[in-house]
């Protein structure tokens, strides 16, 4: 009988795991994570420059409006451009500051009007002098202005109730369905303007202009001799979007 030796054997060497493919798997998962993040942030920032430029916007429209509003103000129409008439603030009915209709109340406007600190009262105002941008200085402005003069104060003094004009105030027009912000009345919030009354000279030779028109001129019918300086600002609903327009306005009588 022979007996055949058994070779022992040896188990089969596995290859050493070097932690190559984890390595890669981590790569690709901080790249993603990465890219999401670039793409939230991105997001986040596009969404931030649509909403303030759609708020500038409504501010925007919000201060167009306040100028027509002053218009008819001013005119002492409504919105359909028939004759304003209402009771209390609508209309200038029982207020004290009223649109100057002949010569002789533009003397009386005035001297109410410089009785009050601001130089303003319901809506109008002599003209500003000194700086004209006064929306620019608040209570917090630092340093102060200097060289203030009559009118200057903080813009908190001109928004107030009995010295600016709201939306509607003196028109009579009705709350806006459109844009929340010519709703507002909600102290430092909203809109306001302000009507500068401003008379000329009728003569134009004494104030060196050329007094001699010709005949083919077109006459603007205005009587009194005033020209009104409209400004209307309007806060957005984010704390920093104002926006400010004006215009220069001629009342022109119609001929009967």
């Amino acid at each position: 009988m022979i007996l055949a030796a058994r070779l022992p054997q040896h188990p089969a060497r596995r290859p050493r795991q070097r932690g190559v493919a984890l390595f890669v798997v981590i790569v690709f998962v901080m790249l993603s994570m990465l890219l999401a993040l670039w793409a939230s942030r991105t997001s986040f920032f596009n969404e931030m420059v649509v909403g303030n430029d759609t708020d500038y916007q409504r501010a925007f429209e919000a201060a167009q409006a306040l100028l027509q509003d002053a218009e008819l103000d001013i005119r002492g129409e409504k919105a359909d451009g028939s004759l304003c008439m209402g009771t209390g603030d609508t209309c200038r009915t029982t207020t004290s500051a009223k649109i100057p209709l002949e010569t002789k109340d533009i003397g009386l406007l005035l001297g109410t009007l410089n009785s009050e600190t601001s130089k303003c009262r319901d809506g109008l105002c002599v003209k500003r002098t000194g700086r004209q941008d006064f929306w620019n200085y608040t209570s917090t402005t630092s340093p102060a202005p200097s060289n203030l003069q009559p009118g200057e104060v903080p813009m908190e003094q001109l928004t107030v109730n009995g010295v600016a004009a709201r939306y509607g105030q003196y028109t009579g027009a009705g709350t806006s369905d459109t844009n929340p912000i010519l709703n507002n009345t909600v102290a430092k919030q909203g809109g306001w303007y302000w009507v500068e009354v401003m008379p000329y000279v009728e003569d134009a030779s004494k104030s060196g202009l050329i007094a001699n028109a010709a005949a083919n001129q077109l006459a603007l019918h205005m009587s009194p001799n005033v020209v009104y300086r409209i400004t209307a600002i309007a806060k957005g609903r984010k704390p920093n979007t104002q926006v400010v327009l004006q215009q220069a306005y001629a009342r022109q009588k119609l001929k009967d």
